[in-house]
């Protein structure tokens, strides 16, 4: 499966889910594709700076969500 199937995939699988929840860890979307971490890790990152999935880091956990879809850091600032 080529890199811009995979991202696809990990885009139509967050839509799905993001009715439940809204930020995913980095295993949970390699474990989409099926990928090895080592593997998923390049196309992930390279979603992310496409601008297609968006990082959130508390500074201990990193967490990944479709641009629209989770709170960014500002939103939850201000709470």
């Amino acid at each position: 499966m080529a890199d811009e199937e995979k991202k696809q995939q990990i885009e139509e699988e967050l839509k799905n889910k993001s009715k439940s929840k809204t930020k995913f860890y980095f295993s949970d979307l390699a474990k989409i594709t099926g990928d090895k971490p080592r593997v998923a890790k390049k196309y992930i990152n390279e979603m992310v700076s496409e601008q297609r999935l968006c990082l959130w880091s508390s500074g201990s956990t990193s967490m990944y969500y479709l641009p629209g879809m989770g709170k960014s850091d500002e939103e939850e600032d201000e709470e």
